[in-house]
């Protein structure tokens, strides 16, 4: 019915994010979370994920 969609979904599904990808994510986050008027910027989002330590959990 919709096979290339079914075949995105499987491929993100079985998707290990990399330290980069992760660290884009968790900018994202923040730049999007930051209230209206606030003066977070893209740039210091980014520069913000650099010193959160986050563990990975065990598989």
């Amino acid at each position: 019915m919709r096979p290339r969609l079914d075949e995105l979904l499987e491929k993100a599904r079985n998707h290990e994010m990399t330290d980069e990808e992760l660290k884009m994510q968790r900018a994202s986050f923040v730049y999007g979370n930051a209230p209206e008027g606030s003066r977070i910027t893209r740039e210091s989002a980014a520069a913000s994920v650099d010193h959160l330590r986050v563990r990975k959990m065990p598989a």
